[in-house]
């Protein structure tokens, strides 16, 4: 193995050392918030930003979730990471939207490859089923996270496998290995 190889697999490490990242509840990965805005009369912040880490091993991916607001995701280092959407409204024939994907799920890359299709920053629209993992054949990636207003826990809502794969039966394996008790 060569050195650039080696010097790949241990910056996890290091990034979980530098950013002092820790893992994020139920969702799954570590992550650090850097930045929230000022409070809001509702008591959210304006705004809020965190870096996140997920890897190859082993149940390190980011759960099936959905937040009240668009959430702009951004890669930052390392091997791409999958994002795998599905429209609130359900199945095609509920009519569900996502940009240019219709009432169905959606894979969108982040990675560095612009120009093969990947994606630097994407933007989930609000109320889209999310979750994410490291592609096939990579084993760690660094990215963000951006909402305004900012995120609060109490925003998150948490997908329920069952639920999800009776609505999408299509998707059903995925959902399960991407869904969390």
């Amino acid at each position: 193995m060569d050195e650039q190889r080696r010097s790949h697999e241990r910056l996890p490490e290091a990034l979980i050392d530098f950013y002092g990242l820790a893992p994020l509840p139920r969702e799954g990965g570590r992550f650090r918030r850097t930045w929230a805005g000022p409070e809001r009369p509702d008591g959210r912040p304006e705004g809020s930003a965190i870096v996140m880490l997920l890897t190859d091993e082993p149940g390190d991916f980011s759960a099936l979730h959905r937040l009240p607001t668009d959430e702009i995701w951004h890669f930052y280092r390392g091997d791409p990471l999958t994002l795998f959407l599905l429209p609130d409204g359900g199945g095609a024939a509920e009519g569900g939207g996502l940009p240019d994907g219709g009432g169905t799920a959606r894979t969108v890359v982040l990675g560095p490859d612009v120009l093969a299709g990947q994606h630097v920053q994407f933007t989930v629209p609000a109320g889209t089923w999310m979750a994410a993992e490291v592609a096939d054949g990579g084993s760690w990636s660094l990215f963000g996270c951006t909402m305004a207003p900012g995120f609060t826990f109490e925003d998150y809502e948490h997908g329920d496998a069952a639920e999800l794969a009776a609505r999408f039966p299509q998707e059903a394996a995925r959902i399960t290995a991407l869904s969390r008790p």
